[in-house]
This record gives structure tokens, C-alpha cells and sequence, in this order.
């Protein structure tokens, strides 16, 4: 680690000119440079190419394209026929197979997957046995009568089956789609229903914390409740001797290992449907096609956080989130995927980094709150694991404090590359990101990625730096939905996907995060735009409160909102979910409060600090700022929230006694 002695946040990592020559992203500039006569620089600047990149989006992903193999030759005029948003058309001449690209990296040398779960050691996945197993349960999905454009649902853990499923439904045109098995009957029903699999693809049950949780139950409504679906396969985790009645099991589907037949897809062929968090109405179907999911996530994984044949990568994630999907996506770079069954910190908090020294990670993909545990735990996971292969930590989901930055480089590994990242599920991979050509510097993500066209924008439409403001991306993306899934009308022109993403700037897309991009060119994304705290007409992002609180030992969680009220006023309450046995004493309460004054903002400090018991969350980890906020703004909690898309109801149903006193006593 490597102290800054100039202005603005530490520096935690540099890198040198023998790292930026031996990254792709480097080999990839120089390679642009030499073939387009650029100048770049020696070494290449990032922000040079950066702007390259998003002022010439045809030589930019004609380039990648070719870089990586995955369409040569296209020519230039044939990459971005329309350039409009929504609607832009890409690639219309070519076709394409997602997995056909996910499995063209068959070595010896690697294994394609490793697989583990709590109750299971490590086992290795050849490339052969990976493709062999695609191609049978391909064919099985063909003798089943699905064809192209069919919907394939799995309601799976992170698991090989659901990979290999993915893939063979992907192989033949068919659409993927998946569900966590802690879902529960409504909340799967809230997306499959949607969509109207004809095959569905299930668990029996899956561990997790080191117990056993039964799902034959809620298999068997879901199939009671979906009648698209004409077969289940099911898949055995817990009662391996059982099959339900009428269903295929997974042996019989994958029983005949061959060699898989690729359907030839148009670049904006639908490779699989994802779904928003849904806390507030029925989830949206967001639509991806197989062209630019591959060419994003070549860009992404092999250039930005620089994985490739020989390296092992692992991201925590259920198959509900869309890092199950971009993980899954390191095949297409020719890297081992690392899969596991089971709870994120079981049988302690630091599973993760045991995980890493037993798998030889050379990736690992984690949430700022597991990191932001280990932290408070005092760990030191560099001295207790040999985290030797370990060479990058990527982390998402939310945003990650400067003093756990600061911890990773103490107490993990001081030559590691932390990469923050920021995207979303809407186009399946990073807005802001990660770089090997960058420093990292405490507390903030290093720029936009290449060939996005992110700025920070005031509420009049005009660019800011240096102050917060919308994130906006003004050019189109290979990896933007297709379209929602029954939008009305139709396609890219649907009514809610132009509500979702090109309001109020038609043609530009508001993502919904609130950005600040500094002087130096670094960003910070501080909260949901929509989930602002405006005091007195000074606004910020609900993350600088979060980070000051959390950093408190006492605080295991915590929740703060913005609420305007109909008589024009504001209330700004803070909830805090203490360590156990711990009450909120004068002393705390005055800590809290210093530490908001010190860290974030004299002028956001809470009116009210109140204890509870959770903090609820959507799956994917988000804190539900905008549904709770309803909440108290008086809004009927069956319309302020979707019980089914939270990770803890109970939580929930404590905050709804919260909003009904507070309503009551007015």
C-alpha cells in the first residue's frame, strides 16, 4: 500500500508500466493504436482510449469484436446501422451463438468449471465433460418439442445443472430464465408466469447455514400454477432417490453426452430474460440478446477487470441476480467459473476468502457488505489463507467504503486490484468500473467504461463535475434490453421500458443512480436518485450517511430516509439494526450523530434515530430506501411494496407498524 501525498483520497494500488503492458486492456490499445495509427500514449492513457471509445462507437466494437475473435471482418458500417436510443441496431448482417462462443475455449489445461457446496468438497468440470453435458440436455430440450424462442426456466442454486441448462437451452434458440430456490411460490410465480416456460427446470431442495430447506412443496405449485410448462426436469440436491411424478430427471436429460448443435442466432436473437427487483409491482422481464451479452462481457471480463484462460473466478451470487449471469459469462473468456451452493458466510464470516485458498481463485467477486463484515470482525484473511493466486477482488451491489478499501489492502493482500463496479441487472454488466491502467484510490470507482458514454448531468440537463447529479449514458450499448417482456406496444418502443430508462430525456438514459465524476476524472455513485436526502435544499446520497454509521461497531446495519411530507416539511429518521445485546444509549445515539456531523454532513443528521430488529433488503442486497419511504408518506403498504421481492418480510412487517404509528399519532 502506498500512501497519497497529494490532494484528494489515498492511493492504494499503482500500476506500472510492465503491469499496463502485460494486461489485455494495454495489449488491446497498443493493438488499436498500431492498427489504426492513434496515439495513446506510452503506456496507453485510459481516458485517451476512454474517449476514442465513445466518440467512435463503430471502430470501438468493430475493434472488439475482432480483438476477440468473435466476429472478424465486420465492416465498420455494418456495426451501428441505427444509433438511436431506445431502438439502436447492431450487427444486423451476422449471426451468433452465445454459447457456441461460452464453450469455444475447450482446454486440458483448465477445467471449465469447479463446483462446491457446503456439504460437498471441490470438484472439478472438464470443458469436454461441460460440452458433452450441454449437448445432451440440448438435445433433450429438442426431442422435448422446445424450439427457438421457447422459454426455459430454471428454479435452481448455483449449481453446474443450472449452467449446463443455461447453456443447452442457449444452444438451440430457446430463452433462459431463473429463480433462487429461496424464492417462494408468489415470488417465482410474479416472473415464470410472465414469460410461460414450457420446460421448467427444478430443485429439490438446496442447504444453506449448514441446514437442509425442502422444496419439493413449492416445486410442485409451481407446476400446479404454470400450465405452459409440458416437462420438469428435475434436478436432485436433497432427496436424491425421488422423482416427482412426471417429471425427467436430470440424469435421463443429460445421459447422452455429445457434442452440442448450435443454432445460428441474429445478433439480437433474446438470449435470456432477467427480472428488477420488483419491491414495488410485478418484476419487469428485461430481454438480452446473445450478441451483445458476448461482446459486453468480452469487453468487460477480458479487458476491464482482465480474466482470461488460466484464471479461476468466483462472484457470490444466486441465479436470481444478474452476477450469476456475468460470472457464468467469464466461459466466453475462456476462464474457470467457480460455483458454489451455500451461504455467503458459513461456517464463518471469512467463507469467502477460505473459498478463495482452497479453489485457487485468481478473481474473486464479493458485495461490500461481506467485505464490510470482515472488517468489523477484525479479520485478516491475508494472514489466516494463502490467498497466493489471488490477484483481483471485484465488488458490487452497493458502495464500498473508503475504509474498507483501506482494510482490503491492510489486511488481505497490499498488491491486490480492488475494482469497484456499478451497472445494473438493465444492461447485465458495468456502467462504472474497473481498470488495470488506473491507480485505485480510496473510496471511489476509477472511470466509465469503454464504449459507455456515461456523464453526470444537472436536473436542466447540463453536464456537472464535481457535484452530484443523474447518471445518464448518452450513447447507445451492444448490451441494452431488447425490449420488456409483454411491454405494450411491442419491442424497443414499449410504453414502460421508455418510462424506465428515457424519462425525462428522451433519447438519453437516465439510469437512476446519483454520480459524481471529480476533478481527477474518478466517480463516486452515492445512492438512488430517486431516494435522495435534500435538506434544506442541499442534497446527498443516502451512501455517505452509511458509510459514517456503519463504521460505528455497534452498527450492524442501517437505513436512512428522506421524507417529504404533505404539509411541506421533512423528516429525515434513521433506523439502526444494533450488534445483540446492545441498546441505543444517550452515549451511541451521540456517537451516531458525531460521526454523520464528522464524516457525511453537519446538515443530515437524522431527526430521529430508532432501533429495529432488521433492515430489509431486495435480493440482490439493495436497502429499500423508496418502498420504506412510501411507507411513511402514507401510501397502503400492498401498493408501497412486494413482500415476495425482500430478502426478511418480518422486517418489513415492523417497519409497517412503524408508518402506522407514525400516521396515528399526527
Amino acid at each position: 500500500m502506498s500512501a497519497d501525498t497529494g490532494a484528494g483520497p489515498e492511493v492504494l494500488w499503482t500500476p506500472t508500466p510492465e503491469s499496463i503492458a502485460a494486461s489485455r486492456l494495454g495489449r488491446f490499445a497498443t493493438w488499436v493504436a498500431d492498427r489504426r495509427g492513434l496515439d495513446f500514449g506510452s503506456p496507453p492513457d485510459y481516458d485517451t482510449i476512454w474517449r476514442w471509445s465513445v466518440e467512435h462507437l463503430d471502430q470501438f466494437w468493430a475493434d472488439v469484436a475482432a480483438f476477440t475473435d468473435v466476429l472478424p471482418g465486420v465492416p465498420e458500417d455494418r456495426v451501428l446501422t441505427r444509433r438511436e436510443m431506445p431502438g439502436a441496431e447492431w450487427f444486423p448482417d451476422v449471426t451468433i451463438n452465445y454459447a457456441e462462443q461460452a464453450l469455444r475455449h475447450a482446454s486440458e489445461e483448465h477445467p471449465a468449471l469447479v463446483a462446491l457446496a457446503e456439504d460437498v468438497e471441490p470438484v472439478e468440470v472438464s470443458w469436454a465433460t461441460l460440452r458433452g453435458r450441454v449437448g445432451a440436455f440440448a438435445a433433450t430440450l429438442r426431442r422435448l418439442g422446445v424450439q427457438r424462442g421457447d422459454r426455459v426456466a430454471g428454479y435452481l442454486p448455483n449449481v453446474p445443472e443450472a449452467v449446463v441448462a443455461f447453456l443447452g437451452a442457449a444452444s438451440i434458440g430457446a430463452v433462459w430464465s431463473s429463480c433462487a430456490p429461496d424464492f417462494g411460490t408468489r415470488s417465482v410465480l410474479d416472473r415464470f408466469a410472465q414469460i410461460e416456460p414450457v420446460v421448467l427446470v427444478a430443485v429439490d431442495g438446496y442447504r444453506f447455514g449448514g441446514k437442509p430447506y425442502d422444496r419439493r412443496d413449492v416445486v410442485a405449485e409451481l407446476r400446479a400454477a404454470l400450465p405452459t410448462v409440458r416437462t420438469t426436469i428435475s434436478v436432485p440436491r436433497l432427496h436424491p432417490d425421488e422423482l416427482p411424478d412426471g417429471a425427467l430427471s436430470w440424469a435421463e436429460a443429460v445421459a447422452e453426452p455429445q457434442d452440442p448443435v448450435f443454432e445460428p442466432l441474429p445478433f439480437a436473437a433474446p438470449l435470456w430474460i432477467v427480472f428488477s427487483s420488483g419491491t414495488t409491482g410485478l418484476p419487469k422481464g428485461i430481454v438480452h440478446g446473445h450478441g451483445g451479452l458476448v461482446l459486453e462481457q468480452r469487453k468487460q471480463i477480458g479487458l476491464h477487470i482482465d480474466v482470461g484462460p488460466g484464471d479461476r473466478l468466483f462472484w457470490y451470487a444466486s441465479t436470481a441476480w444478474i452476477m450469476w449471469n456475468i460470472a457464468t459469462s467469464a466461459l466466453l473468456a475462456g476462464a474457470t467459473v467457480v460455483v458454489y451452493d451455500g451461504a455467503p458466510t458459513y461456517p464463518a464470516v471469512d467463507a469467502q476468502f477460505a473459498l478463495a485458498a482452497r479453489t485457487g481463485l485468481t478473481f474473486l467477486g464479493t458485495s461490500p457488505g461481506y467485505l464490510g463484515a470482515c472488517e468489523k470482525a477484525g479479520l485478516r484473511p491475508g494472514d489466516d489463507h494463502d490467498l497466493s493466486a489471488l490477484r483481483t477482488i471485484g465488488v458490487t451491489g452497493s458502495p464500498l467504503p473508503a475504509s474498507t478499501f483501506g482494510w482490503v489492502y491492510e489486511a488481505v493482500r497490499s498488491d491486490v486490484f480492488l475494482g469497484s463496479l456499478s451497472g445494473g441487472t438493465d444492461v447485465a454488466t458495468g456502467f462504472i468500473g474497473s481498470s488495470p491502467l488506473l491507480p485505485v484510490t480510496a473510496g471511489e470507482l476509477q472511470r466509465p467504461m469503454l464504449g459507455v458514454a456515461a456523464a453526470s448531468w444537472d436536473e436542466d440537463g447540463s453536464p456537472v463535475i464535481g457535484e452530484l447529479g443523474e447518471l445518464v449514458i448518452t450513447e447507445p450499448m451492444p448490451s441494452m434490453p431488447l425490449y420488456f417482456w409483454n411491454d405494450d406496444p411491442p419491442g424497443p418502443q414499449g410504453a414502460r421500458y421508455r418510462e424506465a430508462y428515457f424519462e425525462p430525456w428522451p433519447g438519453v438514459w437516465r439510469h437512476g443512480d446519483w454520480l459524481e465524476i471529480t476533478e481527477r476524472g474518478t466517480c463516486l455513485i452515492t445512492g438512488r436518485s430517486d431516494s435522495t436526502l435534500n435538506r434544506g435544499g442541499v442534497r446527498m446520497g443516502t451512501a455517505d450517511i452509511y458509510a459514517a454509521v456503519e463504521a460505528i461497531p455497534a452498527v450492524l446495519d442501517c437505513v436512512v430516509l428522506g421524507v417529504e411530507q404533505r404539509d411541506g416539511g421533512y423528516w429525515m429518521p434513521l433506523f439502526v439494526q444494533l450488534a445483540p445485546g446492545l441498546e441505543l444509549t444517550p452515549e451511541l445515539e451521540a456517537e451516531i450523530r458525531a460521526a454523520i456531523r464528522a464524516n457525511a454532513s453537519p446538515r443530515h443528521v437524522p431527526d430521529e434515530i430508532t432501533v429495529v430488529p432488521g433492515v430489509p433488503h431486495t435480493r440482490t442486497g439493495k436497502r429499500l430506501e423508496v418502498p420504506l419511504k412510501r411507507l411513511f408518506q402514507g401510501v397502503d403498504p400492498a401498493k408501497a411494496l412486494n413482500v415476495g421481492a425482500v430478502d426478511d418480510a418480518t422486517a418489513v412487517d415492523h417497519f409497517v407498524e412503524l408508518a402506522r404509528a407514525r400516521q396515528a399519532g399526527r
